[in-house]
């Protein structure tokens, strides 16, 4: 029996065809919108498969419940900014300081972009942090901070470039919350990502 606490968050049916992956692709673009638009708390099967245009039963050949719909997304966005932090610190063909500035910038115009279904997975996360895939997603952007304050700040001991890998990546990401809850020009968005970046870089100078 499930542990009603603990709903299935797999998928119920792997997809082998292409037509299954157009079908799941189909119902996570509506959940997103369903999600952006009324939030985690309104957020039901329901409403997906009328937005989706399927039926509840085809919904659930692939998810099991509204938990796994969450988890699918909040996975998806959670491998989207993994997958772009570390592309971009990964890229030694860019000076380190640049690469840092590219990251800020493509960061802030991310969660800017996304701001609303941001505001509504952020409701849900706490639910799947746990989760084996969300440790794998988490590690991997650990070691490409890890990799990049190796090279950045080479003398440094390694609590000291812990230290600071962890001051940036938790200020991004409280920084871009706050910031992205408001509507931003591109103007602002430029701004206010040179100045963090500036912020950024004069923290490990100052720490080498």
């Amino acid at each position: 029996m499930t542990d009603s606490r603990h709903p299935p968050i797999s998928l119920r049916k792997k997809p082998k065809q292409a037509r299954s992956e157009a079908s799941i692709s189909v119902i996570l673009q509506a959940a997103t919108q369903v999600l952006a638009k009324e939030g985690a708390s309104r957020f039901t099967t329901a409403r997906v498969a009328e937005k989706a245009g399927v039926s509840i039963g085809s919904l659930y050949q692939y998810f099991p419940n509204k938990a796994a719909i969450l988890f699918r997304l909040q996975s998806d966005e959670w491998h989207q900014t993994t997958d772009l932090l570390s592309r971009i610190l990964d890229d030694t063909s860019v000076a380190p300081f640049e690469r840092l500035r590219n990251l800020v910038h493509a960061f802030l115009r991310s969660e800017c972009d996304e701001a609303d279904l941001r505001v509504a997975l952020d409701d849900t996360a706490p639910l799947y942090r746990d989760a084996p895939e969300a440790r794998e997603t988490r590690e991997k952007g650990e070691r490409a901070i890890v990799r990049f304050m190796e090279e950045v700040l080479p003398q440094a001991d390694e609590a000291s470039r812990k230290r600071v890998g962890e001051l940036i990546t938790t200020t991004m990401s409280k920084v871009g919350k706050a910031f992205s809850q408001t509507p931003r020009t591109d103007a602002e968005i430029e701004d206010y990502a040179a100045a963090m970046s500036d912020m950024f870089c004069a923290y490990i100078e100052r720490s080498a």
